[in-house]
This record gives structure tokens, sequence and C-alpha cells, in this order.
């Protein structure tokens, strides 16, 4: 069992990566389809939301911003804890008073970004990330004394 163990430790940093890019990318789709009116648009006609309206503009924003900083891996946890905000919002506000659970009240969506997306704040951005290419280029003093003070 420890062989496994030790093979799934080393794989995840790839698997965290490659969550990352898949929320990423299915959270840059969302706000796509609502402000361009692609993949369906916002409400699977092709309409997009018109033009600074709230919340739903300012959200179509966040989840195509913030979905492409965390697909790429850039500003991760930053992107993930803005993301996982307005989903929070979104679901509170738009679906929770519909019913009490996002199955009866059509949030699933909202609910699973926000959740995901906070796990990447913890979590970080996992291997193949654009963080890493600035991280590595920290001055060797910085690095040495993130580690130390690890």
């Amino acid at each position: 069992m420890s062989g496994i163990t030790s093979r799934l430790q080393q794989s995840q940093p790839y698997a965290l990566g490659l969550f990352r890019v898949v929320v990423g990318l299915l959270f840059l789709s969302h706000g796509a389809a609502k402000l361009f009116g692609v993949l369906g648009g916002a409400d699977g006609s092709g309409a997009t939301v018109p033009s600074g309206t709230w919340p739903f503009w300012y959200a179509a924003v966040i989840e195509l911003v913030g979905g492409a900083l965390v697909l790429v891996g850039l500003g991760t946890r930053t992107a993930a804890f803005v993301s996982s905000g307005a989903m929070a919002y979104a679901y509170f506000k738009m679906h929770q008073p519909e019913g009490l659970f996002p199955i009866q009240n059509g949030g699933e969506a909202a609910a699973l970004f926000s959740w995901a997306m906070l796990l990447l704040i913890f979590t970080g951005p996992g291997a193949l990330a654009l963080d890493g290419l600035f991280k590595s280029r920290e001055p060797e003093t910085a690095r040495s004394r993130t580690t130390v003070a690890a």
C-alpha cells in the first residue's frame, strides 16, 4: 500500500494542476457565454447580459477574468478568492431564496464553483502554473528565507 500512496503523493501537484485547469476553463466558459453570447449565451439562446447590469454583468466579468487567471495559474489564490466569493454571493442571493438545497434552486454550479475555488485558495495552483515561473525568479536570498521560515 505504501508504494501506491507514495506514487499518488508524487502525482498530487499534477492532479491539482489538472483540476485547476479544468475548473478555470469551465468558469471562463460561463463568463464568455454571458458576455459574448458564445456557447449558447447567457440564457441558452445566444443572448448576452446587458453591459454594467448588477450583478449579472459583473459576475460574468469575474467568471471570464477569474477563470482565465485560474486556468493559466497566474495569481491563482487571489483569483480563486474573488471567484469563490462571487459564486457564494450568487448562490445565497440568487439561488438559495428559491429553495434550501442546490438541487431545488438551480444553484449547483454556483455552489460547486464556490467550493472548488475555495479549495484552490488553500492548495495553490499545483503544477504547470504561471505562478511557478515567477516564483522561480525570486532572488536566492528570498527563496532561502522562505525555506527557513517554513
